[in-house]
């Protein structure tokens, strides 16, 4: 009996053996090819191995075997588009300009057309009946919202280069020795934002970028919503918000945020209070009242999402050392590189990856002076031979010490979950992503952690030491939590269309009021786009992706600490520099990438498969008791 014969039989008892009565089958494993096989290379040979068409219950949709073969080839051609894409748009942030900004824009619309093309093949398939594996990239490959209509991806992808390119290359100009001197976004104004306390510089600043982005994106914003929105109801999403929020996994998720919040909110009302009677003693009450909201402009952050600038003005105990470390960092003679290098000491401190030789021969670390660019901080992957850059213009201060543990966080993470399947590489759900840098900077930028890298020599082990230190942290992180609900509450409605465009800049503000307690330094209208002064909502990013961080990073930095054997003290306190425990655990989910639902990736980091904010909660304990002391006689809320 030749070869032939004998694969022709081995497979044809296969195919008998695995055929059932049509009224036994609830998916036929037996498909239309594998019978034409056995039919046409083994009937003709005189096998007694022919199925009779009686015999077999046909499965008229793919088997789970091709779905596989499918899903392996698409993952592999992903990865190769992907990369060309994410050259092309490295190549237009780090160097902005109509050549790089054409080829970008060609680049990604091409990557759409061949998802949306491989999305429309998706529809022979029967997920539901796959295996759980199978199911999730699916699922995946379904979160898309690509317009079919190539005029309208066109349109879309030169709108969204319009506006990201009105907002990076923004200016705010005026007279300085006689000259016109014009001050990017970054490093310009963020620098005069941390470093000035004067009142009126500080309004010149907030409004003058608001005035030069926010005008002219206002319209291409709104056509911008109506092609999202038109892509993602073709795709079976009610608006462009519910593809949004379907990568986090959770049901109702404002509405889950909003309860996470009201738990946390009473910190805020008492962090709110105590700032602005500060504010109000050093710029007077008659620009800052001591019962309503909070000039916008004089946080120390053109946004006010994070308030730790100004916390020479609002230092509970002024008299004891101040733990900022940038004198010293200029002192010691710091650069970018070696923040970089410092902070890399600490992920491979646990266990963790060095960053390959790519990083730091293709980073954009600090600002070029022959061009322009994109400085805002981001991590990128270019998806093969560990490839991973970052691109930011790092300043030498303490804010961006601690971006660099952030941003390295997210390199981390790109670099353990590199070995699984394109669709699976990213993290358990967005908030993921954002948490990693930040729980690592929770040990990192505690005064045991910087006398360890000798930033901070004279330290007392006081109470007032340690309020000082508990405001300081939660100045950065309570109110980022009130202002990523209220970006993405505003972003909720106007993709819903419960905000109009006609009152975007009206309900921008009612938000940041409810929310945050803040009000604009001057009057504001519909003229203006102050939305459009916020890199996330330019750049299409969800800011629960940070609401979400800032919940789960405690929960993280408190699952680490009892891993590195720090069992008793307080949670702020501690530093898990060194653990190889600790990083063994942060390992183990990190590989998970998104190939599970979030809560396992939860629950191998935390043993719990929740979001909760006992941890945070717990971490800032000491100063909430403190503020309710200091707030005895201050009018709460505004």
């Amino acid at each position: 009996m030749t070869r032939s014969w004998i694969l022709c039989l081995v497979f044809c008892v296969l195919v008998v053996e695995t055929a059932k009565p049509a009224s036994q089958l609830q998916r036929s494993t037996v498909t239309e090819g594998m019978v034409k096989v056995v039919n046409t290379f083994c009937c003709p040979r005189r096998l007694r191995c022919c199925i009779p068409d009686k015999r077999v219950a046909i499965d008229k949709s793919v088997d789970e075997i091709e779905a596989r073969m499918w899903l392996r080839q698409y993952n592999a051609e992903l990865r190769k588009r992907a990369t060309s894409a994410t050259e092309a748009s490295w190549a237009h942030s780090t160097n902005m300009n109509p050549v790089t900004a054409a080829a970008a824009i060609q680049a990604s619309s091409q990557l759409k057309e061949w998802r949306l093309k491989k999305r429309k093949e998706t529809k022979r398939f029967t997920p539901a009946a796959y295996s759980e594996d199978l199911r999730r990239q699916f699922w995946l490959i379904s979160l898309d919202g690509t317009p079919e209509d190539s005029n309208d991806l066109r349109q879309m992808s030169k709108l969204k280069n319009d506006i990201e390119t009105l907002y990076s290359t923004g200016k705010t100009c005026r007279d300085e020795n006689e000259n016109e001197v014009c001050h990017p976004l970054e490093p310009d104004l963020e620098r005069i934002f941390a470093t000035s306390r004067d009142y009126n510089e500080l309004q010149w600043a907030w409004l003058g970028f608001r005035d030069a982005v926010g005008p002219a994106m206002r319209e291409k914003f709104a056509r911008l919503v109506e092609l999202k929105n038109s892509g993602a109801q073709e795709h079976g999403f009610g608006n462009y918000w519910e593809l949004f929020e379907a990568p986090f996994e959770i049901e109702n998720l404002l509405d889950v945020a909003n309860d996470l919040w009201s738990q946390i909110r009473p910190l805020y009302i008492q962090l709110h209070a105590y700032v602005r009677r500060r504010l109000a003693t050093f710029y007077g009450e008659d620009k800052v009242s001591t019962t309503g909201p909070i000039p916008a402009h004089l946080l120390g952050n053109i946004w006010a999402k994070w308030w730790g600038n100004i916390y020479s003005l609002v230092a509970p105990y002024p008299n004891q050392p101040d733990m900022n470390v940038t004198s010293v960092l200029l002192q010691k003679g710091y650069d970018p590189l070696r923040m970089f290098k410092t902070a890399e000491e600490f992920f491979t401190s646990i266990g963790l990856r060095k960053l390959p030789e790519v990083f730091w021969e293709k980073s954009m670390i600090v600002r070029p002076d022959d061009r322009e660019v994109s400085c805002h901080p981001t991590s990128w992957d270019f998806h093969h031979h560990s490839d991973v850059r970052v691109k930011m213009c790092t300043e030498v201060n303490h804010e961006y010490l601690e971006t660099v543990h952030h941003e390295l966080g997210h390199i981390q993470y790109l670099l353990q979950y590199e070995d699984q399947p394109m669709l699976y590489r990213d993290g358990a759900n967005p908030g993921f992503h954002e948490a990693v840098g930040d729980t690592i900077a929770l040990s990192a930028m505690t005064p045991a952690h910087l006398r360890t890298v000798e930033l901070l020599e004279d330290w007392p082990d006081t109470h007032e030491s340690e309020i000082n230190f508990l405001l300081r942290q939660a100045l950065d992180k309570i109110p980022a939590l009130a202002m990523g609900l209220m970006i993405d509450t505003w972003q909720s409605r106007g993709f819903s269309g419960k905000i109009t465009a006609d009152e975007y800049n009206r309900e921008w503000w009612k938000l940041r009021l409810e929310y945050q307690g803040l009000s604009p330094p001057i009057q504001r209208t519909e003229e203006d786009f102050d939305a459009g002064s916020k890199f996330h909502i330019v750049y299409g990013f969800a800011m629960m992706r940070y609401f979400v961080s800032y919940i789960i990073q405690f929960q993280f930095h408190e699952s680490l600490c009892r891993e590195a054997g720090y069992l008793q003290g307080p949670l702020h306190k501690c530093d898990i520099y060194g653990s190889s425990e600790a990083g063994d655990r942060l390992r183990e989910m990190l590989r998970m990438g998104q190939s599970q639902p979030w809560p396992e990736a939860m629950r191998a980091m935390t043993g719990q498969s929740k979001m909760a904010t006992s941890a945070i909660l717990e971490y800032f304990q000491p100063l909430m008791k403190w503020l309710r002391e200091q707030n005895k006689k201050e009018s709460l809320g505004w």
